[in-house]
Order: C-alpha cells, then sequence, then structure tokens
C-alpha cells in the first residue's frame, strides 16, 4: 500500500517530465515588395502564392532549438549570421542551436550582408540585389513571430517519421559524358533535348522524408525534405515558392492543424530537367506528384512517444578549404570593373573570399528525435553525400537540409571537380575539392553522436 501511495504521489511529477517538451511554431511573409531586386530580376508583378519564412522552436531540451526555411534563393555569410542571431535571441537560446536553410526558389532575392559592405566599401554601382533593407525587415517579422509563437506552444507527446519515393521529379543533371569522361551537356532544371530527356534519371535520392511532431492526436508541425532544385519555369519578375511550395501549399491544405516546412536536401547536381521541358503547366504536374510523395510519406508516418530525454543536439564548426581559382584581388577588379549579373558574382565570390579569410567556421549541426536525425548542411550539396549519409546510420532515419550557409555556393564531390561541367566551374563552386573529406568527416561525427 506505501509503495502504491508513493507511485501516485510522484505521477504528477512523471507527467510533467513527459509534458515539458513543446513546440512553438512561426510564419511570416518574406515576399519582396514591387520593384525591388530578387536574385535575378525586380519584382514586376505578386501573384498569388507568397514566399514564407517559418519554422519551429522545440522547447523544453536543454536550450530552445530553432529550425527555419525560407523561400529565397540564397542567405550566405553575415546575412546568416544576422539570422541566426535575430532568431535564437528571439527564443531565448544561441546561435549555434537556430539553423537557417532556403529553398532555393530563383524568382526570389538572395541575402547576403558580407557582399553588401564589400559593395559600399569599393563603392560599385548597379549590385542593388544586395542591399539589405528589405531583408532586415523579414528577419525582424520573423523574429517577432516567435515572440508572439512562445507563450503558445504546445505540448508534444509524439513524433513521428515517414518516407516516401517521389516519382517522376528529380534527374541528375550530369549524365551525358564525352568519350574522355567528361561532363557533357547539363540537362538543368528544363530540358527540351530528346536525347537528354531520353537518357536515365541517374544518381538521386528519390525518397522524401516527413519528421512531425504531434500533440496526442493533432499534429503540430511537419518537416519535409526532399533533395532537388526547384525551378520548373523562372525570371519572369514575379516572386514564386515554385512548386516545392506549392506542393507545400497542398499539404497544408490537406493537414490544415500542423505548419508544413519544407527543406531542400542536397539537390545541388538534381532538378527537374527530365520531367520538365519548362512550360509553365508544368509547375503544377511537378508540385502535385511531390505532394503526392509527401501524403504518402505522411501517411505511413510511425508515430512514436517522445519525452525531452528524446531530443538531442550537436554541432561541429568545420573550415571550408577556398577555391584555388578564387583570388581577392583579381575579384576585386572584376567587381569594379563588370557589370551586376549572374547570382554566384565576383560580388559573392569574393565575400566568400573575405569570410574565410576571417576564419570563420560554418557550423554542421543534427538535431536528434529518437531514432531519426535531421543533418544541416551549408551550401548547394551533391546528392551523394546525402546519400553517404543515410549509409552511414542505416539503423537510423536520417534526412538532410542543405542550403544553410550559401557562402561556399556549389559543393561537389572531390571526383566531380576534375569531371568538369557546370556545378564545379570556376564561377559556381567556391570550395576546393578537399571539402568532402570535412563535410564526410562532419557527418561522421554528428551520426555517431548519442547513437
Amino acid at each position: 500500500m506505501r509503495s502504491l501511495l508513493a507511485a501516485l504521489l510522484l505521477l504528477p511529477i512523471a507527467l510533467q517530465a513527459q509534458s515539458s517538451l513543446k513546440l512553438a511554431t512561426f510564419d511570416v511573409d518574406a515576399t519582396p515588395p514591387l520593384g525591388s531586386a530578387m536574385a535575378y530580376d525586380p519584382v514586376k508583378r505578386i501573384d498569388e502564392m507568397t514566399l514564407r519564412c517559418r519554422g519551429i522552436v522545440l522547447l523544453g531540451a536543454e536550450q530552445p532549438i530553432v529550425l527555419c526555411a525560407v523561400d529565397w534563393i540564397g542567405i550566405a555569410n553575415e546575412g546568416h549570421d544576422a539570422f541566426r542571431s535575430a532568431l535564437a535571441e528571439a527564443a531565448g537560446t544561441v546561435p549555434g542551436r537556430v539553423t537557417v536553410h532556403t529553398l532555393h526558389q530563383h524568382d526570389a532575392p538572395g541575402c547576403d550582408f558580407t557582399a553588401e559592405n564589400l559593395i559600399k566599401e569599393l563603392g560599385v554601382q548597379g549590385y542593388t540585389r544586395f542591399d539589405g533593407t528589405f531583408h532586415r525587415l523579414v528577419i525582424g517579422r520573423a523574429a517577432e513571430a516567435i515572440r508572439a509563437a512562445l507563450p503558445n506552444a504546445r505540448p508534444v507527446t509524439h513524433f513521428g517519421f515517414g518516407e516516401a519515393v517521389v516519382k517522376d521529379v528529380a534527374s541528375n543533371r550530369r549524365v551525358e559524358r564525352t568519350p574522355d569522361g567528361k561532363v557533357g551537356r547539363m540537362r538543368g532544371s528544363s530540358c527540351k533535348i530528346e536525347g537528354l530527356i531520353a537518357l536515365p534519371e541517374g544518381l538521386i535520392d528519390p525518397v522524401v522524408s516527413l519528421l512531425s511532431f504531434w500533440d496526442g492526436d493533432t499534429p503540430l508541425a511537419v518537416l519535409s525534405a526532399y533533395a532537388c532544385h526547384p525551378q520548373s519555369y523562372y525570371r519572369l519578375g514575379i516572386p514564386s515558392p515554385d512548386f516545392p511550395g506549392i506542393a507545400r501549399f497542398i499539404r497544408g491544405q490537406d493537414v490544415n492543424a500542423a505548419l508544413h516546412v519544407h527543406f531542400n536536401g542536397a539537390g545541388g547536381n538534381v532538378a527537374a530537367g527530365k520531367y520538365n521541358d519548362g512550360s509553365q503547366a508544368n509547375r503544377i504536374i511537378l508540385a502535385t506528384r511531390l505532394a503526392n510523395g509527401m501524403r504518402e510519406a505522411y501517411e505511413k508516418t510511425t508515430k512514436t512517444p517522445v519525452t525531452s530525454a528524446d531530443i538531442g543536439w550537436s554541432s561541429v564548426p568545420v573550415s571550408l578549404p577556398l577555391s584555388p581559382r578564387l583570388n581577392e584581388k583579381d575579384l576585386v577588379e572584376k567587381l569594379k570593373s563588370s557589370a551586376a549579373k549572374g547570382y554566384v558574382s565576383f560580388a559573392d565570390q569574393l565575400a566568400w573570399v573575405r569570410r574565410v579569410q576571417s576564419g570563420h567556421r560554418i557550423d554542421i549541426t543534427c538535431l536528434r528525435v529518437g531514432n531519426a536525425r535531421m543533418l544541416h548542411l551549408p551550401g548547394e550539396l551533391f546528392v551523394e553525400y546525402q546519400l553517404a549519409a543515410k549509409a552511414m546510420r542505416p539503423d537510423l532515419h536520417v534526412m538532410m537540409a542543405a542550403y544553410g550557409d550559401y557562402g561556399p555556393a556549389y559543393i561537389g564531390t572531390a571526383a566531380a571537380y576534375p569531371e568538369g561541367g557546370y556545378e564545379t566551374g570556376p564561377t559556381s563552386s567556391n570550395v576546393a575539392p578537399e571539402a568532402e573529406q570535412v563535410l564526410m568527416g562532419a557527418m561522421k561525427t554528428l551520426l555517431e553522436v548519442n547513437p
């Protein structure tokens, strides 16, 4: 009787411990106004679909953890720092427990405060897309949204994980080879060349992964990740979340109780070219196919009870090697004498050079939720990194969000650089081939923590 009484007295404490894990969500508009600069073109019209900056805050597992995804082409260098710092302050945590990723849509802004400062320092004209006024406004909106959401955080009783194959969306871009083994013509985000379309999909990760958080039977947030460039068509001057954003919207209407936060996986060498000729009708077709995969993964989700003890966060800071093809003096001269064009421009590259020279290290991080792991990495990673991470721990559910700090731009495998091709060329990749060894080592370390 005495032991039963003791157990009953301890029951409220046990229930309190189980319910100490909470989750808050935030979601703000990240659409630039008319006339403002995007990555390639100024905004000519605002469409029905807005760009979003959204994410979650996990509370009750040591310091809060913030995961954020933005419908922009890239957030780099000190812009990335500013995002993490502001969200951390709002959530009552440290920047090291905040991740900020972009989905890499092309009809969208890019953010790099290091490049913005360089433009002012050198007094060059025409680089209006680096003006950070609007970016800072969105950072402020997101921070305020987090502050407003924290008092309404919901208890988390379960987490869920599910996966499904997405059919007829992703295809490798580097499938054609010349007789000497080099990369031939590229099958990009869209393709009209029959010979390239007819080639196999090539190396991809066809799986969309879903990590969800629940309060009993109510889903609070669904985090999805899929490795593929998000372009169907672009360069119209209309901000668009493109087909991943539309798929996310569809799922939000299917399961309205939860905030749906989508992340782009390691899709640097993966795009929709085999299944997309660039016609505008294909945007909805691709979105529907991705949404169908998300729906199947949600339906296959296995729910597991979760407490604060099941949540972990680990980080490995890394120094990525600078591309030997980048020279500071040469970039300064080109920046002063050349017109502003392209996304990985001379300003982007010079910003990364300065960043590396300052000794800055990028945080590679991993969220542990029970037997699930979510890795967070920078740049436009090749899909080989994502596949390698999953192979490192086949006993776990591993998913990946890439396109964190965009400073490195494309990050190929060591073998890909001598093969040539757009992604590993001097205007696309800001790192050396040795980046593979650094990142593979960091992933291995993170996936071995708290096994």
